[in-house]
């Protein structure tokens, strides 16, 4: 468990001075998968693992940065900091600083620790969460007064152009922007956003199927390439259609049958997604569980059938986790191709859920999955000194 009191006598005891901390979370996307790139919706919740950043100002002209997790630390000068990636840990925070100088935020030299509890290649999102954390820190510093919704655009800049990874919007927008027991409907063309309130007595129980498909990256490529495709086909009925989001499925009826049946699936997919994903967030809204439930496996199958990028192993996955009580609604989360299911699930049945799922995917597969527990979360914020005994993230242990 990641603990702030922990996290500050590291700092004090390495820099020598009492730090400010803040603290930016993972995420799990509820629903809206391979939507954001059509300009779509998507509804992630931030989860309560978390990246805390203590931070302290230096008078030396020395950026210094200590990683807790990789157990390093690295020194710049403050006026000669790095220009580019160098496929290190530390690439998050200085991209940071690359794309905060480039908007004309001075940067001052100070001392970071960085400690995260946010799993490492679990499809959670510890990049995004090491980024928000490092830049809300730092500006902490520089007095400039940057909206949360600025700091997300930063930080995916700092991932596009400084790391080099072409991620979307959402998963540096929920970090910033989540709230506490709620998930958030992001419209990814306009960044307008609404929250969705998740019922108290549910927990996101996230599993790791532990599967990587080695195709992955090139099946990525193919798929937003058929979207593509599928795009510019109905633009050149509907010139008005910049991109998918704007096709509808009266569209694909009328047009449909001019594509290649790969594209028509593709396309089908991110068109129905993005009408399940606004329905979602109206389900929460409206506390209606059972239809939030049948859009969650509707997804699924969507993800499955048309996108044609789930795997067995994640199948079993969904299938064991609809059989289980207390299980309103699980999918597929995340690019595909392997990774991790979302898992809706009444508290009072997580625990015996997730031992359950631990057990039978592993008398079905011979894996042993990581299963995390979890809640809707906070976005980036300051820890008030008062809750430095707080424990700001849990984790189900893993079943091992």
């Amino acid at each position: 468990m990641l603990e702030v009191t922990a996290t500050r006598s590291l700092h004090v005891q390495r820099f020598g001075h009492n730090p400010a901390i803040f603290a930016a979370p993972g995420r799990v996307n509820i629903i809206g998968e391979h939507t954001d790139y059509a300009d779509g919706f998507v509804m992630p919740a931030a989860i309560d693992f978390a990246t805390l950043a203590a931070i302290t100002p230096r008078s030396d002209g020395t950026v210094a940065i200590h990683s807790v997790n990789f157990d390093e630390q690295i020194n710049y000068p403050v006026d000669n900091l790095p220009p580019k990636a160098s496929h290190h840990w530390s690439d998050y925070p200085l991209g940071v600083l690359s794309v905060l100088r480039e908007a004309g935020v001075p940067i001052p030299a100070f001392s970071l620790t960085l400690n995260g509890d946010v799993p490492i290649g679990a499809g959670l999102s510890s990049s995004a969460s090491i980024e928000v954390a490092s830049m809300v820190a730092v500006l902490s510093l520089t007095g400039a007064d940057i909206a949360m919704t600025r700091v997300a655009q930063l930080c995916q800049r700092a991932e596009n152009h400084f790391v080099g990874a072409s991620t979307g919007i959402m998963d540096q927008f929920i970090a910033c922007c989540g709230a506490e027991n709620h998930a958030l409907l992001l419209d990814c063309r306009s960044l307008e956003y609404r929250l969705a309130p998740i019922p108290s007595h549910l927990s996101l129980v996230i599993a790791n199927s532990m599967v990587k498909h080695s195709h992955a990256g090139g099946e990525y490529n193919t798929r937003r390439a058929e979207v593509e495709e599928g795009t510019e086909l109905l633009r050149r009925h509907r010139p008005e259609i910049r991109r998918l989001r704007d096709a509808t499925p009266d569209d694909l009826a009328r047009w449909g049958h001019e594509m290649r049946p790969e594209v028509l699936k593709r396309c089908r997919h991110i068109i129905t997604e993005n009408i399940r994903t606004v329905a979602a967030a109206d389900a929460l809204e409206a506390g209606d569980l059972k239809t939030l439930g049948r859009l969650m496996y509707e997804a699924h199958a969507s993800f499955r059938n048309d996108f044609e990028a789930s795997c067995p192993e994640v199948d079993i996955l969904v299938d064991l986790a609809s059989k289980e009580p207390g299980c309103i609604g699980a999918r597929l989360t995340g690019g595909g191709f392997g990774g991790c299911t979302v898992n809706l699930v009444e508290n009072a049945r997580a625990q015996a859920f997730s031992e359950r799922l631990h057990e039978e995917y592993r008398e079905a597969t011979g894996i042993e999955a990581d299963i995390y527990l979890c809640h809707a979360s906070a976005g980036a914020h300051r820890i008030a000194s008062t809750e430095g005994e707080t424990q700001l993230a849990k984790q189900l242990p893993s079943f091992h």
